[in-house]
């Protein structure tokens, strides 16, 4: 099912200029529309480590409003303490050169070698994954599907605005305002990447399950702020 791009076209509305005292909150419209935060610029509360109790040790920190890794240090994966089927997430994210990391979703605990389907957020022309091809590029179903060849990714270490709709078994990746990948998961298309992708074999990866959100540690600087999610309407 396609969703309407009403709702992401007020976010966008709202969040592209917003007063440096404005992030990581939620506007009036925001919150009529169904909209939550799930970071709010001060505490780790929602979130834990994966396959933990609690947040990781080491590997991520809070530095002036922003989620942010710690790197070449001993980190590991964080997940929102709540799962989710159908959903509707936005973020801004900057990443440090040559720099990787990434939002996984419909994320399970029961499958660590694969937990769940990442969108990739990546130095593109930096990082070696970049020049394996764009299956492993920024906006990817990582090593699945590619996004669209004319995408519009802001330089290393400016702001980028991403979002992932997940309705029913229809995905849609976006990047700063423009849809980059479509895609249903169970789909002969997702059959025919996975056969070809490192997750090859791996039960019941590539469909969709009611699951965490993660935010990946790949021992890189990467900073995450205004990430907000909304249930779209049956």
């Amino acid at each position: 099912m396609k969703i309407p791009a009403l709702a992401y076209a007020l976010f966008l509305s709202l969040s592209l200029a917003p007063a440096a005292d404005s992030h990581n909150t939620l506007t009036d419209a925001e919150k009529k529309d169904g909209w939550q935060l799930l970071f709010d610029g001060k505490s780790f509360t929602g979130w834990r480590g994966y396959r933990q109790k609690a947040m990781p040790a080491a590997g991520w920190e809070i530095q002036d409003g922003t989620l942010k890794t710690v790197p070449k240090v001993k980190g590991s994966e964080i997940i929102t303490e709540q799962k989710y089927g159908d959903f509707d997430l936005v973020w801004e994210w900057r990443i440090a050169p040559a720099g990787n990391n990434g939002i996984k979703y419909c994320v399970l605990e029961e499958r660590p070698k694969a937990p769940g389907h990442e969108y990739q957020m990546l130095d593109d022309d930096g990082h070696p994954d970049g020049k394996i091809g764009p299956h492993r590029q920024t906006a990817s179903f990582y090593d699945v599907l590619p996004p669209s060849k004319d995408k519009k990714l802001k330089p290393v270490g400016e702001w980028n605005l991403s979002r992932i709709l997940v309705h029913g078994n229809h995905v849609e990746h976006w990047l700063n305002g423009d849809k980059v990948l479509s895609f249903d998961l169970g789909s002969d298309e997702v059959k025919a990447g996975l056969a070809k992708s490192k997750f090859k074999g791996i039960p019941d990866f590539g469909t969709k399950v009611e699951g965490h959100i993660m935010l990946t540690y790949h021992n890189d600087e990467c900073w995450f702020r205004n990430i907000k999610l909304r249930v779209p309407n049956p």
